[in-house]
C-alpha cells in the first residue's frame, strides 16, 4: 500500500471506568437544572418521568445496536465506520456529518449555559450588553466566559486523551457523590402530594401532547452513550471489546435512572407549579425547601461539574467523528491528521472549538434551538446506525461479533421504528415537538448546506483515494 495511505494512529489510554465516565458524564450535563422548568411546564413530573422512561427503553434498543457494532468495529468515528462498511462513503458522510454537529450542538448549548449559570450565581456578572437576538440580550461578559471555557475544553482535548479522561473521571465521580446526596435529601424531605398536578396539561390530548413534547427531546438528553464508540480505538489493551459494548448499555440505564429520580425528587420537595418561571428550577426548589446555602451550593457545584463533563465528552466525540471522516478522506483530509507529540486529532479539535465559540454568539435564545436541532441530528444518526446494524447482520453474518444483541434483527427493527418516530415528532408541522420556524429550521438548513459544501469541496481527495485504501483508513484491520 502506498505511503499516502499511512493511517494516523491514536494513543490507547481509556480504561473501563474512563469509558463509563465518558458516557455518563456526557449524558448528565446541565439539563436536569436548565431544562427542568420546560419539562415540568410541558408534561408535569409524572408525564416527564413517563417520557424519559419510554425514551430510555427506546434508547436501550438503539444502545443494543451500538453495543454489537462497536464491539465488532472498535475504531474511531464509530458510526462513520459502521455506515461505511454497510453502505459506503456517501451514507457514511450523512451519518457522520449530522452526528458530529449533533454533538457540537450540545457543545454550543454548554457554552451558552456557562453564562446562564454564572448569572444565577453572580447576577452582577451581566455586563457589557452588545446586541439582542429574539429579545435575549447577549452580554460581552458571557461571551468572555464562553471564550475562556471553550479554550479550556479545547486545550484539554488538544494535549491528549489521558488528560481528557483524567479530567472526566474525577469530575464524574464527584458529581455522582453530590447528586446522590441531593436526591436522598429531596426524597426524604419531599411529599408525594407535591407531585400534583401529575400532568401539567388538563385535557387528555394535552397530557399526551405534553409527554410527546418531552419524549421527542429525550435523545438530546440521553445522547452520550454513543461517545463510547468514538473512543473505542483508544481503549487500553486490558479493556475487551465485549466490555465496551456492555458499558454502553450500563451508561444508558444509569442516565435514565438519574433523570427520573431528579425529576421526582425535585417535584416532591415543594409546589413545583409556583417555580416554573424560576431561572434554575431545581436549585430554586431546594433553596426554598431547605433554606440552606450549603445544599444550594452543592447543587450549583454539581451543575458546573455536569456542564464540564458533558461538554468534554461531546467535544471529544464530535472531534473524533470529524477526524474519522477526514482520515478516511470522505471530507477534507486535513481533519484526519494527528499531532506528532500528543497523538490527538488536533485539527478536528481546533475546528470543533471554533464552531462551538461561534455558536455561543447566538446567546440564550438559541439554547432551546440547539436542543431541538441537536435532537433531530442525533435521531438521524441513530436511524443510520440502526439501519447499519441490520445491513451488517445481512451482509456479514459470519464476521466475529464479541457482543451479540438479544433478539437479533428484531431489536434492530424496533430501533429503526423508534428513530423514525422521533424524527417524525421533530419534523412534522403541528407536532408538539416540531422544529420552530424560523430559527430552528434555519439552523438545520444551514447545517445541511454546509455539509453539501464540505462534500463537494472534498470530491477531489475522495475520488483520488482508492476504495481499498479508504477501507483501511476507516476500518483498519476490522474489514
Amino acid at each position: 500500500m502506498s505511503g499516502s495511505s499511512e493511517r494516523a494512529s491514536l494513543k490507547k489510554d481509556i480504561s473501563k471506568i474512563g469509558f463509563f465516565c465518558l458516557a455518563f458524564g456526557a449524558m448528565i450535563g446541565v439539563g436536569w437544572v436548565t431544562a427542568m422548568g420546560p419539562w415540568l411546564r410541558t408534561a408535569g413530573p409524572i408525564g416527564s418521568a413517563i417520557a424519559f422512561g419510554i425514551g430510555g427503553v427506546l434508547m436501550l434498543f438503539i444502545g443494543f445496536c451500538y453495543a454489537e457494532v462497536t464491539a465488532m468495529l472498535p475504531v474511531s468515528g464509530g458510526e462513520v465506520a459502521y455506515a461505511y462498511k454497510a453502505y459506503g462513503s456517501s451514507k457514511s458522510f450523512l451519518v457522520g456529518w449530522f452526528l458530529a454537529f449533533g454533538y457540537l450542538s450540545v457543545s454550543a448549548f454548554e457554552a451558552i449555559s456557562v453564562g446562564k449559570i454564572m448569572s444565577y450565581l453572580f447576577p452582577s456578572i451581566d455586563r457589557w450588553p452588545l446586541y439582542s437576538i429574539g429579545g435575549d440580550v447577549i452580554y460581552g461578559s458571557h461571551l468572555l466566559l464562553a471564550l475562556v471555557f471553550v479554550s479550556l475544553i479545547t486545550w484539554i482535548n488538544y494535549v491528549g486523551v489521558q488528560s481528557s479522561m483524567r479530567f472526566q473521571v474525577y469530575l464524574t465521580i464527584a458529581f455522582i457523590v453530590i447528586v446522590i446526596g441531593v436526591a436522598i435529601a429531596g426524597l426524604s424531605a419531599g411529599e408525594f402530594k407535591n407531585l400534583r398536578p401529575y400532568f401539567f396539561q388538563e385535557s387528555e390530548n394535552g397530557v399526551i401532547a405534553g409527554i410527546i413534547g418531552v419524549f421527542a427531546t429525550v435523545p438530546f438528553w440521553l445522547v452520550g452513550f454513543d461517545t463510547i464508540p468514538q473512543g473505542a480505538e483508544e481503549a487500553k489493551e486490558s479493556v475487551s471489546y465485549r466490555t465496551i459494548g456492555i458499558l454502553i448499555l450500563i451508561s444508558i440505564i444509569a442516565a435514565v435512572s438519574f433523570y427520573i429520580v431528579l425529576i421526582i425528587s425535585t417535584s416532591m420537595i415543594g409546589e413545583w407549579p409556583s417555580l416554573l418561571h424560576a431561572e434554575l428550577l431545581t436549585a430554586e426548589a431546594f433553596r426554598i425547601t431547605f433554606g440552606s446555602e450549603f445544599v444550594v451550593n452543592a447543587i450549583l457545584f454539581a451543575i458546573i461539574i455536569g456542564l464540564l463533563t458533558s461538554w468534554n465528552g461531546f467535544f471529544l466525540a464530535g472531534s473524533r467523528v470529524l477526524f474519522a471522516m477526514g482520515r478516511g478522506r470522505i471530507i477534507a483530509p486535513a481533519l484526519g491528521k494527528t499531532h506528532s507529540i500528543y497523538k490527538t486529532p488536533y485539527r478536528a479539535v481546533l475546528f470543533s472549538g471554533i464552531v462551538t465559540l461561534v455558536a455561543s454568539f447566538l446567546g440564550r435564545g438559541a439554547m432551546i434551538a440547539f436542543v431541538d436541532v441537536g435532537s433531530c441530528c442525533i435521531a438521524a444518526a441513530f436511524l443510520g446506525v440502526s439501519f447499519s446494524f441490520l445491513k451488517l447482520r445481512s451482509k456479514f453474518p459470519d464476521q466475529h461479533r464479541p457482543y451479540k444483541v438479544p433478539g437479533g434483527k428484531a431489536t434492530g427493527y424496533i430501533a429503526v421504528a423508534g428513530s423514525i418516530l422521533i424524527l417524525m415528532a421533530i419534523t412534522i408541522p403541528g407536532s408538539p415537538a416540531a422544529l420552530r420556524w424560523p430559527l430552528e429550521w434555519v439552523i438545520l438548513i444551514t447545517l445541511a448546506l454546509l455539509g453539501l459544501v464540505f462534500w463537494v469541496r472534498s470530491k477531489k481527495s475522495r475520488n483520488t483515494t482508492p476504495e481499498e485504501e479508504r477501507e483501511y483508513l476507516i476500518l483498519e484491520n476490522y474489514k
